[in-house]
């Protein structure tokens, strides 16, 4: 996600090293080429049956809303009788682009410009091998997702096309910028794709299906803090509807009477709670008025009263294949949200003599105000379920410590883990936070370890 300084930190005997982790990252990369090739497969069987080449549909998501929206543009095409694929940008070879008739990406931006962590192995192995492919006579277009509150707005997207034109491929329309999944943005993409299928705007475009919840409870954490305040919310299901999600899940909140895009929030708990649990930090804008969806659900929104919302699959933070490995989940701020219903679902396992280990380095401002979940931790210490807690309350001695800093102080340790065969979950703040523990892991194990853990899908990342 951001460039490393690494100079120094790599020893002369490391090179054998480095050398093995690099060749695994290419054969981890492979390994998931092989479990994309029955998809691929499917889809050149109806290319074969219509003598048609695949409409590739490709996502390049961070928090799941990119592969959504793949999977929307899909469901609009399917009527035109194409053969169409769907798959992540992550898994993807020149050979697929050639053999693709078009390709429409879906991309997101994560945090100052950088590809999503599940796009790191195309831009490592296509974009950036040597020599370049050729993709002259591939037809493209790129619909770009990004927030106009950062530097580099839709900075990947913009890479990606200029790359495709560099070698060769014809865009079918001009790149579409979406600021925040502004709905005008959107509504440019469905017209270019109406134009694609040449339906014009009759095509049939497909919403995620949206369910009337009720909040239920609302409760301030941090009343004395120094930050902003930070609310702990349940919402309740329909009445005899079960809800469904994973630890890992967002869910998207509409807010009523108001134009723009869902707001995300990590769930906090597990669908065995019955309720999703998040935590809010109450925003303000630079005139002092709160912010819309977070100044809705904490001050404005009625319990008891409804709340619209859907749940949106976040593939990319879920255990997936880390299920049975130990965890370092490292988080600051309303970040534990996310940590938190991990740590649930590895205390159901109470008992159980296939329960991995888990470490949580968390992070605030005091521990008197700020300790969100301390109840939960120091319960998940007692039973077990946290094989050790590492707290860091920046405002409560005169140097700051942050998580980061936790985890060089015990470079050996974090070695120890992932030797072991950790995987690491990172939620919170991107600035600060999540680049600082990034900077703190390649000093304490080495970019090319990075970058493997990164491949092997053990260093996963919702960030905001």
């Amino acid at each position: 996600m951001t460039g490393f300084d690494i100079g120094g930190l790599r020893l002369l005997g490391a090179a054998a090293t480095v050398s093995l982790y690099a060749a695994l990252c290419l054969a981890v990369w492979l390994d998931e080429r092989r479990k994309a090739a029955a998809d691929a497969a499917r889809g050149q069987a109806l290319a074969r049956a219509t003598g048609e080449r695949p409409v590739l549909v490709v996502h390049a998501s961070q928090t799941g809303a990119a592969e959504q929206l793949a999977w929307q543009t899909a469901q609009a095409l399917h009527g035109a009788a194409l053969p169409l694929r769907v798959a992540a940008l992550g898994t993807l070879t020149p050979g697929d682009l050639e053999a693709a008739a078009q390709v429409l990406f879906i991309a997101s931006t994560c945090g100052e410009g950088d590809a999503p962590d599940s796009a790191l192995a195309f831009v490592r192995h296509v974009m950036d091998a040597t020599p370049a492919p050729s993709l002259a006579g591939l037809r493209y277009g790129v619909l770009a997702l990004g927030d106009r509150t950062f530097t580099h707005f839709c900075a990947f997207g913009r890479r990606l096309d200029d790359w495709l034109q560099a070698r060769g491929a014809q865009p079918v329309f001009e790149r579409i910028d979406v600021d925040a999944m502004a709905p005008p943005d959107l509504a440019r993409w469905k017209h270019a794709l109406g134009r694609l299928a040449s339906v014009g705007d009759a095509l049939a475009w497909r919403e995620p299906a949206r369910e009337t919840w009720r909040l239920a409870r609302r409760t301030h954490l941090n009343p004395g803090s120094q930050g902003a305040p930070v609310f702990h919310l349940e919402l309740e299901p329909p009445a005899g509807t079960t809800p469904a999600w994973e630890p890992g899940d967002l869910v998207q909140v509409r807010v009523p009477h108001a134009p723009d895009a869902p707001r995300e929030y990590s769930i906090a708990s597990i669908p065995a709670d019955g309720r999703a649990h998040l935590l809010v930090r109450q925003e303000r804008r630079a005139d002092g008025r709160l912010g819309l969806a977070s100044g809705w659900l904490t001050a404005d929104a009625a319990v008891g009263g409804e709340v619209v919302l859907n749940v949106l699959p976040h593939r990319n933070f879920r255990l997936g294949d880390n299920d049975r490995r130990p965890l370092i989940l490292v988080g600051n701020g309303t970040g534990i949200a996310g940590l938190r219903a991990h740590l649930r679902a590895r205390a159901s396992r109470a008992g159980t003599s296939a329960r991995p280990r888990n470490w949580l380095v968390f992070g605030e401002r005091q521990a008197a105000h700020d300790f969100h979940f301390r109840g939960d931790i120091e319960a998940w210490q007692a039973d077990g379920t946290l094989a050790r807690v590492d707290l860091a309350f920046s405002r409560d001695q005169a140097a700051r410590h942050y998580v980061q800093d936790r985890l060089r102080a015990q470079p050996a340790l974090v070695r120890q883990w992932l030797d072991d065969g950790a995987a690491v979950y990172v939620c919170g703040s991107l600035q600060g936070m999540a680049t600082g523990v990034e900077q703190a892991l390649v000093e304490i194990v080495g970019d090319e370890r990075v970058q493997s853990l990164i491949a092997e899908g053990r260093y996963r990342r919702d960030v905001y």
